[in-house]
């Protein structure tokens, strides 16, 4: 539902963590925020339910549309980056981007089922060239797993966008301007995870 909300937030130019900071002064609101949601709990075992659903000839309605919308997510982060790229008048085709993160959660190294590699998927389909830096995953693990090649010191200066995957504590605590600092002049900086003020960032989810 959050992150159904993000899409339709998005469209109206409205911030989607402001709405859910205003929301959070009620006293029972329940504090989610949208994402990338990976794992096994959310990302794969709803089949499990609806598979039996379907073998007993019910229809399950809701269960799927939410997996819909979740898996749909990489697309999402990935369509509003290359419109900022296009804002900002940056030639997609051939750009780099930096992506912070690949685990599934944050301060972990869990590769699990993984939906940062849907963003990384739909920028290679733009014409990107896409690294990735995660301090917390395995490079051998990553690259058996998703044929990806994680960077362990990627360039300062050197990207068109950097988008905020993963909110590992080395990212959030060296701030905006740290990351920024792996950008060319100009390069955009989308942060997924709705964790650095929204003033130091080009957009977040």
């Amino acid at each position: 539902m959050i992150n159904e909300l993000a899409q339709i937030f998005s469209k109206l130019g409205i911030d989607t963590l402001e709405v859910l900071e205003a929301a959070g002064t009620k006293w029972n609101f329940l504090p989610f925020r949208p994402g990338l949601v990976g794992g096994h709990c959310i990302g794969v075992d709803p089949y499990y339910l609806t598979h039996k659903a379907q073998e007993i000839g019910y229809q399950p309605e809701v269960i799927l549309a939410g997996r819909r919308i979740n898996d749909g997510m990489g697309e999402h982060v990935a369509n509003r980056v290359v419109r900022l790229m296009t804002r900002k008048r940056i030639n997609v085709v051939d750009a780099r981007v930096l992506i912070m993160g690949l685990a599934f959660k944050e301060n972990c190294p869990d590769l699990r089922n993984t939906r940062v590699v849907d963003v990384i998927a739909e920028l290679r389909a733009y014409g990107l060239a896409v690294d990735v830096h995660d301090p917390w995953v395995s490079v051998d693990e990553a690259r058996a797993e998703y044929g990806l090649n994680v960077t362990t010191n990627p360039g300062k200066a050197s990207y068109d966008a950097i988008v905020l995957c993963v909110a590992h504590r080395e990212f959030t605590a060296s701030g905006a301007a740290a990351l920024r600092a792996y950008g060319k002049p100009g390069a955009v900086l989308f942060d997924v995870k709705s964790v650095l003020p929204r003033a130091d960032v080009d957009e977040r989810l």
